[in-house]
């Protein structure tokens, strides 16, 4: 068993028989007003999670065990507070515990200031420790020195300070004979000793690791495992990939493996991009995905860490379109003295459902954040991040009870309005519906929904000397639709399918009855933010003056999917399969193999198809067979969607993936998994 050197308190312990009461799955902590409480979890109820562990984005995560307690924080870019810190037993659930950078303030470019902004730019790539007794966060901030936040309690208060040098994608580790090393760089790589104080390196310990052809890459996780050295990062260079070095001693000599994970996306296509990421931007030059790019969603940045029971995991990153960068978990199997993601038999490769980790006692089911909100609290809920550091006196939960009040701030447009309050989309689809009352606007101010991106979309409360309008704006087109309204108080909805990466605009004057207003608005995945689409609340005066106030009585995020499953499994039921991007198999999808099926349920997620009294049956070389007899492990798959909602189903024989082959006309389990072309003969659709 392997052992890690900078966690404490590690303690076997035995897996509970009992899962967590299914009843508990999709709640969250109750909203008034009928608001949809409902939001994605990756738990399945039934002893197994799908990726990805949350579907809106959670970027560049560093995960480490204190004790029995997971703790986790990632990239937050220009969203304040920054730096949340999230905790849990089994690394599917997770709740929130704080923010570490209430706000971060370096001058006006922070502050949305002078025309200047901080987009693209802030806090990203935190490496998250624990050292006698402090939990530490090493982060870096553009033009600054690398930023240390440290607390004894993850909840707060967290103190701040600057180190005297900026280290890219750092990571830092606490040795066992209490020096105190970081590792940080692109590909070459470079190590160093920290001082005491942990705020500077210390004189002559830096040194070059690799050179740039060795294979390393960025955003490094730095780690001491049963003695040995190992450093994890993500490489991009010809595709989105894992490598990983190890060595005996800190200093080396460094060993490279080029790829620990490569191509797992899950089967996800590359969506829509845009093409210049660097100013002058083009908002309206914008790409169609290439489904020939296996590796453009691929998981990368991330790291590894050991459980109580003596499991190992791996987490990291996908680039999932324009919902943004999502986490995700895999079992990692050590091979060679390497931890691969994936399963024995198929390294690099993981599946996108799987058991979840052993823990002592069943986990309840739990989320970080309630997304809806009647703004009825004395606080903001902490799914809100302001767009930028906000001007305090200009927004208020108390002037207005039970209303979000903000007064509208001069700004030439939504990307620059201040104290534009945000928070993650979600996916796979979601819908936020804002109820407004603008009685309050005055002439010039806009106030209303946005889809913060770039390009942007804009639903909107205009007050003109004429009265007021509905106007929908796409900056990609650049377009306004509008059309005048009596009433002062509206609802204002966004139907965003990040599927598809289409978001359409309606209003309603009663609650009841929408208007589809304006053409469908193209979403997309983008660096000059390095975030997802963000749902924004925003009041502006595009006169150059303060105007009126906006009064926002709630926000409902519905989520018409938010289980890990897109469709339950249809155990105990007959169904037909189809493969998907292929020639319509006729009445079998392969010579001797019938395209019928009564499904067995086989626990923890998994099936046995059965044909009359036989079981599809596959041998550990992938051959796949029909054979009578009881089912077990050869009869066995694993249920799993891609993110699109195409079955893949996972032999447990040997943890490859059933695959029709078109032109030959015939079936085995010999992929490694989906890739992102419908035609690759792993998915099929399935009918009863």
């Amino acid at each position: 068993m392997h052992k890690t050197s900078f966690h404490p308190s590690f303690r076997p312990h035995r897996l509970a028989a009992a899962l967590a009461t299914a009843a508990a799955l999709l709640l969250q902590p109750a909203a008034a007003q009928g608001l949809s409480t409902a939001t994605w979890t990756p738990d399945n109820g039934n002893g197994t999670f799908t990726n990805p562990i949350f579907h809106d984005e959670f970027s560049d995560p560093d995960i480490i065990r204190v004790g029995d307690w997971f703790y986790l924080t990632g990239t937050t870019m220009h969203a304040m507070p920054g730096l949340p810190v999230l905790r849990s037993q089994d690394l599917v659930n997770w709740e929130f515990v704080s923010y570490a950078a209430p706000k971060l303030d370096f001058g006006p470019a922070y502050r949305l200031e002078d025309g200047k902004s901080i987009y693209g730019r802030g806090i990203w790539a935190p490496s998250l420790r624990y050292h006698d007794g402090t939990f530490y966060i090493f982060t870096n901030v553009n033009g600054r020195g690398t930023q240390i936040y440290s607390a004894t309690d993850p909840k707060g208060p967290w103190t701040h300070r600057e180190m005297k040098r900026s280290l890219h994608d750092l990571s830092v580790l606490f040795d066992d004979d209490g020096k105190v090393y970081v590792v940080w760089d692109h590909q070459e790589m470079k190590l160093a000793r920290l001082t005491d104080d942990l705020t500077d390196i210390v004189p002559g310990s830096e040194k070059v690791l690799f050179t740039k052809d060795q294979g390393m890459g960025e955003g490094a996780h730095l780690y001491k495992i049963d003695g040995k050295y190992y450093i994890l990062s993500a490489n991009y260079a010809g595709g989105f990939r894992m490598p990983a070095a190890r060595a005996d001693r800190i200093d080396g000599p460094w060993e490279v493996n080029r790829s620990i994970s490569t191509d797992e996306g899950f089967g996800l296509t590359q969506g829509n991009r845009l093409r210049k990421n660097a100013p002058p931007f083009a908002p309206d030059d914008i790409v169609p995905g290439d489904p020939k790019r296996h590796e453009a969603t691929a998981i990368h940045q991330g790291g590894i860490v050991l459980t109580p029971a003596g499991e190992w995991w791996g987490f990291s990153m996908m680039d999932a379109n324009s919902v943004g960068r999502l986490l995700t978990l895999a079992p990692v199997t050590w091979q060679d003295g390497w931890p691969y993601f994936g399963l024995p038999g198929n390294l690099g490769r993981n599946p996108r459902t799987w058991v979840k980790p052993k823990t002592a006692a069943p986990q309840p089911v739990t989320v970080p954040f309630q997304r809806s909100d009647d703004f009825a609290g004395s606080a903001l809920q902490p799914v809100w991040q302001w767009n930028h550091v906000p001007v305090d006196g200009k927004w208020s939960l108390a002037e207005r009870p039970g209303y979000l009040r903000l007064h509208a701030l001069p700004a030439p447009s939504f990307w620059l309005a201040r104290n534009t309050l945000t928070q993650r989309a979600i996916g796979p689809r979601s819908t936020p519906t804002v109820v407004l009352d603008a009685a309050g606007l005055r002439d010039g101010d806009v106030a209303g929904l946005g889809l913060l991106n770039l390009p942007y979309a804009t639903l909107a409360v205009e007050k003109s000397g004429a009265g007021l309008s509905i106007a929908v704006f796409d900056q990609a087109r650049n377009t306004t639709r509008r059309v005048p309204i009596k009433a002062t108080r509206v609802w204002l909805r966004a139907d965003c399918d990040f599927l598809t990466e289409q978001a359409r605009f309606s209003y309603s004057v009663d609650g009841k009855r929408f208007v589809p207003l304006g053409d469908a608005f193209t979403m997309v995945f983008q660096l000059v933010t390095f975030q997802g689409v963000r749902y924004a609340l925003f009041n502006y005066n595009q006169q150059g003056r303060e105007g009126g106030v906006a009064d926002f009585d709630s926000i409902d995020v519905h989520q018409p999917h938010p289980r890990g499953l897109l469709r339950p499994i249809p155990a105990g039921r007959t169904i037909r399969l189809k493969p998907f991007g292929q020639p319509a198999a006729a009445a079998a999808l392969a010579a001797g193999v019938p395209a019928t099926f009564a499904v067995r349920d086989m626990g923890l997620g998994r099936v046995a198809l059965q044909a009359g009294k036989r079981y599809l049956s596959v041998a550990p070389d992938g051959a796949v067979t029909l054979q009578d007899g009881a089912p077990g492990a050869a009869q066995s798959f694993q249920w799993i969607e891609t993110p699109t909602g195409e079955l893949v189903l996972m032999a447990l024989a040997n943890n490859r993936f059933l695959r029709r082959d078109a032109a030959a006309g015939t079936l085995a389990a010999d992929s490694a998994g989906p890739t992102t072309e419908s035609g690759d003969g792993t998915r099929f659709i399935w009918s009863q």
